[in-house]
């Protein structure tokens, strides 16, 4: 369907709110919204695949117009599905990040990451309801036309192909490590090679799920992920009482926990091992304000949820953004304090790859590493399906459907993501520079930028205007001072790599 079909379907949809602050469909000031669109109206034959990802953002030039229709969703699920929206692999390198702040420093940066984000939230759905759009893009083309479109599409496509690819890399590290434990293979075989294993992973499992035209059951994936991140934060928790300190040599490690503790002569000699730091600052500090940015990353969602709300109000949905954020500050705040207390300074970027070292035939970590490739081998085609969508609109938006490009699409999105897997050497370069990149723009950059634009009733002399001005600056100075700083590490680290040569 081409955009402009859409929108003559589309605006049969509209109806115009007259409260920038309530959408409610229970209000007694709207007695219109009464009327509901029929199931077999002209909205009721758009499949997953062809819904408008990126909306024609000239269905309407009224301010406020939004499309309506009865949200369903309770507070408590929404609060359910924003937290999913918010977790993801990300939770597994924040002890790294952690242990290259220090613990104080870090406790700053993830609360101020945290309220810069519901800031974020604040203002996108300010923006949405005075510029009357829901979806994240159509508010791109409103605020700049074009540009601001592709700004916010290539930016939601860069953060889900660092979601992907940090999902693989998953895969890569924890798949050799379960085949290990119960093969008993050594590091020589090949079925035990990360490489192999993701692209095979990726043939065998996650093409075909993605090439499905609807997720169905596969949209539940995101609850699976959830809970399995729940357990392993209960993990890292028990394992923090379990594993002694100083930590055990991995060169004389043995199998059980009662054998480790018996052979406490081998274990290491570093005063700074078993003594946490409050403040740190080395050349990977560079690397946490992304890693925290990419682990709250969610606003493309937002505007979604918000329409999927019961009795809705821009107040209730912020309330939601507050506790989801809450929960996740506080799961973020323990999974990464207790992985630090545990390894120290010699936390992994991934942090369950750190307890191979130490617990290699650990049953309860075994179970951990199955429920998580699981969940992300399932969430991979989740992911992957809002960049096909994306670019199918960008590129082909006036043809029809075909299988031929659908499958296209897919191999060479496929191909891409396991190329970075294979070829870039840490998953902590993908979270640096997506969350210094993609992420900085879609939490500090477009919302404020789109405020700014779209807001009219507020003069650029309001304290709001202001504060979004701040906001806009602020996040360029995160994504360049950033981006600067790791490339100078890559450059710097491939320095020393090739005089070790």
């Amino acid at each position: 369907m081409s955009d402009k079909a859409w929108s003559r379907t589309e605006m049969k949809c509209l109806n115009t709110p007259g409260d920038d602050d309530s959408c409610s469909s229970n209000s007694n000031d709207y007695p219109d919204y009464g009327k509901k669109v029929p199931l077999d109206g002209p909205c009721s034959d758009l499949d997953a695949e062809s819904e408008n990802f990126l909306t024609d953002p000239n269905t309407s030039k009224k301010k406020y117009e939004t499309e309506y229709h009865q949200g369903n969703a309770s507070f408590g699920m929404s609060v359910f599905n924003l937290g999913n929206a918010i977790m993801g692999s990300g939770i597994l390198a924040l002890s790294f990040a952690m242990a290259n702040t220090g613990i104080a420093l870090f406790v700053i940066l993830l609360a101020s990451v945290a309220i810069f984000s519901l800031y974020s939230v604040h203002l996108l759905l300010k923006t949405a309801i005075e510029g009357g759009a829901s979806v994240y893009e159509a508010l791109g083309y409103k605020a700049f036309g074009m540009p601001g479109k592709l700004a916010a599409s290539c930016s939601i496509t860069m953060q889900n192909i660092g979601a992907m690819s940090s999902y693989l890399f998953i895969i890569k590290y924890e798949l050799p490590i379960v085949i290990q434990s119960f093969t008993g293979a050594n590091n020589g075989e090949w079925y035990i090679n990360g490489d192999y294993l993701v692209l095979l992973v990726s043939v065998i499992l996650i093409l075909p799920l993605s090439l499905l035209k609807n997720l169905g059951y596969l949209g539940y994936t995101s609850g699976l992920s959830l809970l399995c991140m729940v357990f392993f934060l209960i993990v890292v928790i028990i394992k923090k009482f379990e594993i002694p300190c100083p930590l055990p040599l991995t060169d004389h490690v043995n199998e059980t926990l009662l054998n480790i503790t018996h052979h406490s002569d081998n274990t290491t000699t570093d005063d700074d091992t078993c003594r946490p730091k409050y403040f740190v600052f080395n050349s990977q500090t560079v690397y946490s304000i992304p890693i925290v940015t990419f682990a709250f990353v969610c606003h493309p969602t937002i505007l979604p949820m918000y329409e999927e709300l019961k009795d809705r109000s821009r107040r209730k949905m912020q309330n939601v953004a507050n506790v989801s954020f809450l929960a996740m500050f506080i799961m973020y705040l323990l999974a990464a304090l207790f992985g630090y207390l545990t390894f120290n300074i010699h936390v992994e970027p991934e942090l369950l790859h750190t307890y191979f070292k130490y617990f290699k035939h650990d049953v309860l970590l075994l179970v951990v590493r199955l429920a998580v490739l699981a969940a992300v081998t399932l969430t991979v085609p989740v992911v992957l399906f809002p960049i096909r969508t994306s670019i199918s609109h960008l590129l082909f938006s006036t043809k029809d459907f075909s299988w031929i490009r659908h499958i296209i699409i897919t191999v060479i999105l496929l191909a891409g993501t396991n190329t970075l897997v294979i070829f870039v050497p840490s998953i902590r370069d993908i979270f640096g520079f997506i969350g210094a990149s993609a992420a900085a723009m879609l939490i500090f950059i477009l919302p404020s930028a789109f405020y700014i634009k779209l807001v009219k009733k507020e003069s650029m002399m309001s304290m709001q205007k202001i504060g979004a001005v701040l906001f806009l600056i602020l996040g360029f100075f995160v994504m360049f001072g950033c981006i600067t700083l790791i490339l100078m590490d890559w450059i710097s680290n491939s320095e020393v790599a090739d005089k070790g040569h």
